[in-house]
């Protein structure tokens, strides 16, 4: 098992900060062009799942998966969205998505006086601080299959 990817973006839509570790294949469109594309992917998502649900969805989405991969979601009350990509085998990772928002992002970013609020992260701390984290979870393995 493995995580692929990681992406946050703001309640705009901007994307804030996005990672890589076992990212097999390249979508061969521009970085710019992919986070406008995953950004409506879970606009739709979201819409989708909050009109055909049956219940009452306080939570909204949390996952899906295709045959190759799995996409976790966690969305904030201030709207930022913090979106993991892993393989198949990987469980409910809500917790570790809310604990990279609370720990890593609300203790090097929005606690920073030198970070502004809405542009592109450009915290080292934060970097470092998420990819040891990333590499710290038990399902991260660094040479996936």
């Amino acid at each position: 098992m493995t995580v692929h990817n990681l992406y946050i973006f703001d309640r705009n839509g901007a994307c804030l900060h996005y990672s890589e570790w076992n990212r097999k294949k390249q979508a061969g469109i521009s970085k710019e062009e992919e986070f406008k594309l995953m950004y409506g992917m879970l606009f739709s998502i979201r819409s989708f799942v909050s009109k055909m649900s049956p219940l009452d969805m306080k939570d909204g989405f949390q996952s899906f998966q295709t045959s190759r991969y799995k996409l976790h979601y966690y969305e904030t009350p201030s709207g930022v969205k913090v979106v993991m990509n892993t393989d198949l085998g990987v469980a409910n990772i809500r917790d570790i998505l809310h604990q990279i928002y609370s720990t890593l992002y609300v203790e090097c970013v929005v606690r920073n006086p030198l970070c502004v609020m809405g542009d592109p992260l450009q915290s080292e701390l934060f970097r470092s601080r998420l990819d040891t984290y990333i590499r710290s979870l038990p399902f991260f393995s660094p040479r996936a299959a």
